[in-house]
């Protein structure tokens, strides 16, 4: 007999219950596998956009704001020793947070942790505005650190939520550059506030901005609603990650120099770490939703642009913690001016971001962008190794163009690799995973040059300096820039030189992880950027012996074209409810 559209809906009473998937697209004709319809309101996405970028810069703003302040914070409240937490704390809180927020966003939805985000890290720069002590500093740096990780990953995995990975490289490409423009604001505004009104304003400045960005999430993020019912959080893997990343992080601070590599609470702390990484690494594989779901390493891309990020976070940050305190205490800038010095580097950073971002968008090619940016962050590296505080200050800035250059190359580039990878219901989860490990990097890189640095730079202090000279200098933990710049001529000389032998040497040592990273890139596999997005629509099941009705015209205009033709099926068989059927079940 015929059978036509509408008789293919009538449910059988012998027909199992069965849930179906729906595949839901933003763009494109209404197909079984895909209806049309925005997720946002046409013309909001400029305001959408712009409330991102500003929760992007209240976070990346904080990363760099107190490299140019920390000389004159740390002297102030005498902790030099301590220096190192400063930057280190805020990126260990950010990188636990991460996958947290990756996580959470994927199942409840992103707008609602991205207004708690906000406000936490509010909260984290009232408490660093008042902080009487390192301490206290530290713990605010926490605080904010906890907020930051939110803003970073929510951010950028909002843009997957309303924007195809064809198009969104344009918008990734201008997130890249907005990092490049805190990059150099950071320093220019710690170094203005130091030289001002003091450095606490560094902390303050954050309340104006948290409170656009805000305003902007609340009224301009219309995002999809996700209803998961009910909630289920992987406690264990939250714990375990959490001591995991903080023991790595205590081992490579304070290994080598507060404590011997030998020291027992170094190997405890190593012990503590590989242990909790494999119980973490069991733990996600039985977990029914894991916090770093196995699965992700199963994809080629998603390890190769992983590990690469680590290598270049570790070189990144590496550089960008300490190059303005280098600056301050070795060429003698004043704060204000060392943040200048930083201009090169956010100019090329900027327009490369920002190009590679609208060429990917124009011919839906992205693989060797970042391959030849690792290759250029690697020769960076080597050069930044050159420095010397005799030479010319441009030559130094020089160097740091070509470290922008890399990195505006590559950096956003892999988080859209990534998201290209995965469906739009795993893009949380699969971009704050690669962002964990780049702020691994991030983390490895400030405490392990910033360990490095101190140790090295105590032992070329009581090499070269003579013991007679040490009460003209005073405290060593208490050491400014401009207590540096009062000193007389020789001992002047001596301390700057220590400063430069200290620092631009691990450079040097670092520059190979960039060069590894270059080189597994190149195994990439290209795939097509997806021009619309896929959403899975989970629907009720169909309950034995129901029926559906709807009226013919309707049930014909949600079929393709193919399937309106009328087909011929054996009576003997019963109808099975399938895929296809199920688009357009009415209820």
């Amino acid at each position: 007999m015929t059978h036509h559209p509408q008789d293919a809906l009538k449910g059988s009473a012998s027909a199992p219950a069965a849930p179906v998937q729906k595949t839901v697209s933003d763009a494109g004709p209404a197909t079984p596998s895909a209806a049309s319809g925005s997720t946002i309101p046409k013309g909001t996405i400029v305001p959408l956009f712009i409330g991102l970028m500003l929760a992007m810069l209240l976070a990346s703003l904080n990363q760099t704001v107190f490299s140019t302040a920390l000389p004159t914070i740390v002297g102030e409240l005498n902790g030099v020793s301590s220096m190192v937490w400063v930057i280190t704390a805020f990126i260990l809180a950010t990188t636990i947070a991460m996958p947290i927020y990756g996580k959470l966003g994927d199942q409840i939805g992103r707008k609602p942790l991205l207004i708690f985000a906000i406000s936490v890290f509010m909260a984290g720069s009232v408490v660093g505005g008042v902080a009487p002590d390192m301490g206290t500093l530290i713990v605010a740096r926490v605080i904010q650190g906890l907020g930051g990780g939110g803003l970073m990953i929510l951010s950028q995995a909002s843009i997957a939520d309303v924007v195809p990975a064809r198009e969104r490289g344009k918008y990734m490409g201008i997130m890249g550059g907005v990092f490049a423009l805190s990059s150099v604001i950071g320093p220019l505004l710690g170094g203005w506030f130091t030289d001002g009104p003091g450095w606490r304003w560094a902390f303050w400045i954050n309340l104006p901005i948290g409170v656009l960005a805000l305003l902007a999430a609340v009224f301009f993020l219309k995002l999809p609603h996700k209803d998961h019912g009910r909630l289920t959080l992987d406690w264990a893997g939250m714990a375990l990650i959490a001591v995991a990343t903080t023991s790595m992080v205590l081992v490579t601070t304070w290994g080598g120099g507060t404590y011997a590599w030998t020291d027992p609470l170094i190997l405890g702390l190593i012990a503590v770490f590989l242990v909790t990484a494999v119980v973490f690494v069991l733990v996600e594989r039985r977990t029914p939703e894991p916090l770093i779901p196995m699965t992700l390493f199963r994809e080629r891309n998603f390890v190769l642009t992983t590990i690469s990020g680590l290598f270049v976070g570790v070189a990144m940050f590496g550089a960008l913690g300490y190059m303005p305190t280098y600056l301050q205490m070795s060429f003698g800038l004043e704060a204000s001016v060392a943040g200048l010095a930083m201009i090169p580097m956010m100019a090329t950073m900027l327009v490369t971001s920002t190009v590679s971002g609208q060429l990917v968008s124009k011919y839906g090619r992205y693989k060797w962008y970042p391959v030849v940016g690792a290759f250029v962050i690697t020769g960076a590296m080597g050069l930044l190794s050159l420095m010397d505080p005799h030479q010319p200050i441009w030559i130094v800035c020089t160097y740091m163009a070509v470290l922008g250059l890399g990195l505006g190359l590559s950096m956003q580039i892999l988080v859209l690799i990534v998201q290209n990878t995965f469906p739009i219901t795993m893009v949380g989860t699969a971009t704050a995973s690669n962002n964990y490990f780049r702020q691994i990097g991030a983390t490895l890189g400030s405490s392990l040059v910033g360990s490095l640095f101190a140790s090295r730079l105590a032992n070329l202090m009581t090499e070269r300096i003579p013991a007679g000279a040490s009460g003209q200098m005073g405290n060593a933990d208490s050491l400014t820039p401009a207590a540096v710049q009062g000193l007389p001529e020789p001992l002047h000389d001596t301390v700057i030189t220590a400063y430069s032998d200290a620092l631009t040497p691990i450079f040097l040592w670092i520059a190979p992880l960039a060069l590894i990273a270059a080189v597994l890139l190149c195994f990439v596999k290209e795939k097509p950027l997806a021009t619309r997005i896929e959403r899975a629509v989970e629907s009720e099941p169909l309950a034995t012996g129901s029926m559906s009705i709807v009226s013919p015209e309707a049930a014909r205009a949600t079929l393709p074209a193919g399937a309106r033709e009328e087909r011929t099926v054996d009576e003997s068989q019963p109808a099975q409810p399938t895929a296809d059927r199920s688009e357009v079940l009415s209820r």
